[in-house]
Formats: structure tokens, sequence, C-alpha cells
């Protein structure tokens, strides 16, 4: 019935014992929130600095609350973050045989002992225990059962789950890479359930199984998990395992230094992808939250942070999330691309937002390229392009209000429009830029006026905006007819409110 303890495991085949393994064990309940994927993106640092192996596990044990949409959309998440893991995805669903067979061996070794309470008796004793002030842990009250009491609760079929014999006296303990030693009374542990009655085996149980079996050498995780490590503890001394390393880390808050959560803002990895920023921008941010390399660097490729990167230089202080820092990174890394990957990257937040397709983008390639141009400067995120662009592909945009009050409300604006629309219409051949800029300098100064007093109420004419890329391209680009159409639309609006 051991044999499969016994025999060589096909898990720890190719794996050094002096080698890196860390692993990244997510849980399927949700989207991949940015918290673990900054300790995944930890532990795929360390492992390639080290030239080590990097393990997704998937920790789907719960499986009311597991789903393989979420276990997809993790995949996915780590996937855009370019994040490669080594060998085949794991799924602790898959091993539930494994751990109740190692579950069953310390029961064997008289490690771990089966009780018969029911969830009730176990609520109402608790409650009495917090009533009287007393330990919450469970009384141990199945330790001591006979045969002949077991054999008996058996035949009634009294449900039963399998508890660990946490040793009552010392100190559980452990050194941890970032916080030092860490220590905890056997006494406050409990002897908690390692199997339930339904032969499932628990999260820290398996959890320990799997560690040993596929080599880890460093758990690298956040620091909610302490409680965790110490109960896995007792496992890797009832079996008489080695132990790995640890490396809890400090858990990302908010401004106001509570637990980054949804009233934050984004919090997972596809609430900034929706949001417009580029993996390589995130990956480079959320590894400098509570990490350096020691230096003042901010922007750092993959390859100088994989040579940079080691845990003793993780900070035990709780790191600060910073979207505006966030948005700085990315507009940095914005400007690195060239404008033809720009485009390939923006054209689908274009797409998505209903301004274009994809044959127009594809059939207008160069044409969609010179927006790019225009409009990089001004784009801390994709979602920048839709939003501050939308001019240039649709008519359908409002006046902006306070600009409507400042240029529109000029009783001479409509005239001056009139006179700057037929200048405009005289503009032959080559509609571009500096003829533009030259005509409408030539009707300013006939007029006596500042060449602003048209500027002005031109832009919020064409964009309905009062900033942008520079006025002149922008209309070389929007073209002659759309542009007399524009601004005869706003004589018409003009004379409606003056």
């Amino acid at each position: 019935m051991m044999s499969s303890i016994n025999r060589r495991n096909p898990l720890r085949e190719g794996l050094m014992s002096d080698k890196v393994v860390v692993r990244m064990a997510p849980s399927p309940t949700g989207f991949l929130h940015v918290g673990t994927a900054r300790t995944t993106i930890f532990n795929y640092l360390f492992a390639r600095h080290h030239q080590g192996k990097f393990i997704i596990r998937v920790e789907d044990t719960d499986v009311e609350r597991s789903s393989e949409e979420m276990t997809a959309a993790i995949l996915e998440a780590l996937k855009w973050l370019k994040i490669d893991w080594d060998g085949e995805v794991y799924y602790q669903s898959d091993r539930f045989a494994i751990y109740k067979e190692y579950a069953e061996k310390l029961h064997q070794e008289g490690k771990a002992y089966y009780c018969f309470c029911s969830p009730e008796e176990l609520r109402a004793r608790r409650e009495q225990a917090l009533a009287e002030k007393r330990s919450l842990g469970y009384d141990r009250r199945c330790l001591n059962l006979s045969e002949q009491q077991r054999a008996e609760l058996d035949s009634r079929g009294i449900l039963k789950a399998l508890r660990i014999k946490t040793p009552q006296t010392g100190t559980a303990r452990f050194i941890d890479i970032v916080g030092g030693e860490l220590t905890r009374d056997f006494g406050e542990l409990d002897d908690w359930v390692i199997m339930r009655a339904d032969g499932r085996c628990t999260y820290n149980f398996s959890c320990v199984v799997d560690d040993h079996l596929m080599e880890i050498s460093h758990v690298i995780r956040g620091n909610d998990h302490i409680a965790n490590t110490f109960k896995q503890q007792t496992i890797y001394d009832a079996f008489g395992w080695e132990k790995p390393q640890f490396a809890h880390v400090p858990l990302i808050l908010g401004k106001d230094r509570a637990k980054i959560s949804k009233r934050h803002g984004a919090i997972s990895v596809a609430d900034y992808q929706e949001d417009g920023i580029l993996p390589e921008a995130l990956f480079n941010f959320l590894a400098l939250l509570g990490w350096s390399a020691g230096d003042d660097r901010e922007i750092m490729t993959r390859q100088e942070l994989i040579e940079s990167f080691s845990l003793e230089r993780i900070n035990a202080s709780n790191p600060i999330f910073d979207p505006v820092k966030l948005e700085w990174m990315n507009f940095e890394y914005i400007q690195k691309l060239d404008d033809n990957e720009l485009l390939e990257r923006a054209r689908w937040v274009l797409i998505n937002a209903g301004l274009t397709t994809r044959l127009s983008v594809e059939s207008h390639w160069q044409w969609h390229l010179k927006v790019i141009h225009l409009m990089r400067e001004r784009m801390k995120t994709l979602n920048d392009l839709p939003r501050l662009g939308r001019f240039f592909y649709t008519d359908d945009f409002d006046y902006d209000e306070k600009g409507v009050k400042k240029h529109f409300a000029d009783p001479d604006t409509a005239q001056r429009l009139k006179q700057w629309h037929d200048e405009l219409a005289g503009v032959e051949d080559d509609f571009g830029a500096s003829k533009i800029e030259s005509a409408l300098r030539k009707l300013a100064d006939n007029l006596g006026i500042n060449p602003s007093a048209i500027i002005h109420p031109t832009r919020l004419a064409l964009t309905g905006m009062t900033g942008g890329p520079g006025l002149f391209e922008l209309m070389e680009l929007l073209g002659k007819e759309k542009c007399l159409a524009r601004i005869d639309r706003a004589i018409d609006y003009v004379k409606g409110v003056s």
C-alpha cells in the first residue's frame, strides 16, 4: 500500500539536492492578485539568478471554491507578464491519493490520530472555551480512545478526520531569510486536521508533501503564511524530512497603510492589463516593490533584475503601492517602444473601444503610425490613446465645458472661425502642417489679432479638448474636409451659446 512513498518519484528526477528549486503555488479562487504576482516575480528572479528551477503548482485542494476558469486566467496572466516556468503545471487535485497515502503513514506510525468529533460538537466546545477564556485549540478528546471505542464509532459510521499529534511542550522555530528567527510555542499550534473526513488532505499537509517530493529548496511567499509555516514545521518533523529555507515577504499596502484591496482600485494583473499598463512595466514595478538592487536604478531590464536579485535585499517593512509611480514607469516603457511596436500593442485598445477595426488599422498602418507618433508623449497608459486621441477616429465627441467658457464665449469667435474656415478652404494641393500654420498666421496678421485667438477655438472645435498634440500636425492628419466640417459644426455651436 505504501509503495508510492518508497519508490523513486518521477517528480524528483532531474532535480539536484543542491540546486535552487522554487514554486509559485496559486489558489485558483480568483484572478492573479498583484501581491501574488510580486512573490511570483521574486521566485522567478531567484530561480533564474541561480540557474535553478521555477515550478507552477496549482493548489486547488479547495475544490468547492477553485475553478478551471480562474486557473486559466492565472496562467494567462503569467504568460502576459512573460514569466515562463519549468516543466508541466502540477495540480494538487490530481494528487489526492498521494497525500492520503502519506497521511495514513503518519497514522500507522502513531504520529497522527483519528478524531470522531462532529463539526457541531467542535463548535460548541470552542464557544464554551471562548466563554471561559480557555485555549480554543482541540482538546485531544479522541487521542486516547481505546481500540474498542474506535471500532464502535466506526461501526456506527461516524465520520472521522485525521489530526497530527503536535508536541505539547517546547518551541517551534525557523530562520526566515527576511524576518530572522521566528518562534512559537508548540502548545499554540493545536492538533490540526491533516485529512478531512472525506479523505481529502488539507492545504498545509498537502503543501509539505509536495514541497518535499518536488525538492523545493526555498519557499518564498507572503508573510501572511507565517502561521502556516509553523504548522508545516510539525509535518517536516513528523516525517524527518529536510526543511526548505523560508523567505516571508511583507505584504503590499495601500497609501492608507491598509492591506491593498479592491477599495484601492485595480488589484489583479488582469485589471492592470485592462488599464493599459505594459507587462514589462508592471513586472519592473512589482520587482522593485520592497526590493532594490542596492543602487538608485528604477528602470531595470529583466536581465538586469535577474543578475541583481537576492533574497537578502528584500525589505522587512511593508511596501506601499503607488499607482502614480506605476504610471510614470509605464510612460517610460512606452517611450522605449518604437512607433510600430507601440501601434501593435495599442491597436487592440482602439479596437476594443470601438474606434476602429483590425482591417482599418492594417489597411491604413502608416496613417495610424502618424497618430501614434503625435500621441505617444502624452500616453501614460495605452488607454490614453483612445481617451486623448478619440477625435482622430470619430466626430462623436463633446466640447470641454471649461474650454467652451474660455474659448467659445467671445462674441467674435464665430466670425473668426468663419474667416478661418474660408481661409482653410482656399488651401490647395498639399494640406500639410506648415501650409496650415502659414495660413493661420497670415489670417491673424490680417485681422490684427494674436494667433492664439484662432488656435485655441480651432483646437476645441477639432478635438473637443483644450490641450493635445501640435494643432497643425493633427489638422494634417485629420485632413481638409474633416477640419472644415468640424469648424462648421463649432460655428453653429458658438452661435447657439453666445
